[in-house]
């Protein structure tokens, strides 16, 4: 069984498909297998990993409206053992035909059962859109192994992740018994400011034991990896935003092999 997680935050422009497509290519460079839904109908993680959004024959409003089987859905990138459900601008108008169809929270998880993703995929990361609909509730339903929350070291960051934390415990008690929040990871931080430390401060206080201790700063390379399709351990692999990246991957994975050792 692959571990899933998906990564979300209602509040746009924090890292969160940064950190889903870098995640994922320092996994599977790493050796995982490694599959990433884009289930955002802004499709900024297929663009991140150079698939043209229009021109993808199907995508996952195929995978959740026209119940399109998922194997058929995935795309290879051009990074070895890293695939793609990519999204596209139909996607948008999903959250209203999903309205009408049954069992609407769990079109996701019904899509990924099966033997096609359990053998080929050690890692999936569902990346959400910036939003609380029922978009992202799918992903927070099809979640397997817990929440990836990006946060930006900003202060309105904070604001929203009271609203977030309700929301997934609302899904968790009604949709998904099983989720629980994997960890926060600090996006955006810019070592020059007091604002930046006092963030992380904060929320490492009202989120103890939760925050990944690897910090991802604020990094011109890291903004421009996605223009060129690639992810930054191939654009730009001695950067900073690379090498945090790196290190945050390895920390999952490392607390990943605790949590199997626990179990």
């Amino acid at each position: 069984m692959p571990i899933i997680y998906v990564l979300a935050n209602q509040k746009g422009g924090v890292g969160k498909t940064t950190t889903a497509v870098n995640m994922g290519a320092c996994l599977a460079y790493g050796g995982q297998r490694v599959l990433i839904i884009d289930i955002d109908p802004q499709a900024n993680a297929t663009s991140s990993l150079g698939i043209d959004k229009r021109a993808a024959r199907l995508s996952t409003y195929d995978l959740l409206v026209r119940d399109v089987p998922l194997v058929q859905v995935v795309q290879s990138t051009a990074r070895p053992r890293l695939d793609l459900i990519p999204s596209s601008p139909a996607l948008a108008g999903a959250t209203v035909e999903l309205v009408s169809l049954p069992q609407r929270e769990y079109r996701l998880r019904q899509a990924m059962q099966g033997p096609s993703l359990n053998e080929r995929y050690d890692y999936v990361l569902i990346d959400c859109p910036p939003s609380l609909g029922l978009l992202t509730v799918n992903g927070l339903t099809a979640a397997a192994d817990g929440v990836i929350i990006p946060v930006q070291c900003e202060y309105l960051a904070l604001e929203g992740l009271s609203q977030l934390s309700r929301a997934i415990e609302l899904v968790r008690q009604a949709l998904n018994p099983d989720l629980r929040l994997r960890g926060l990871v600090m996006t955006l931080y810019a070592s020059r400011t007091t604002l930046s430390r006092q963030v992380i401060e904060e929320v490492r206080r009202h989120f103890p034991g939760r925050v990944f201790e690897t910090i991802i700063p604020r990094s011109v390379r890291l903004s421009e990896a996605p223009s060129y399709g690639e992810p930054i351990i191939s654009y730009a692999p001695r950067s900073a935003g690379a090498v945090a990246y790196a290190e945050l991957t390895r920390e999952l994975l490392l607390s990943d092999e605790r949590l199997r050792q626990s179990a």
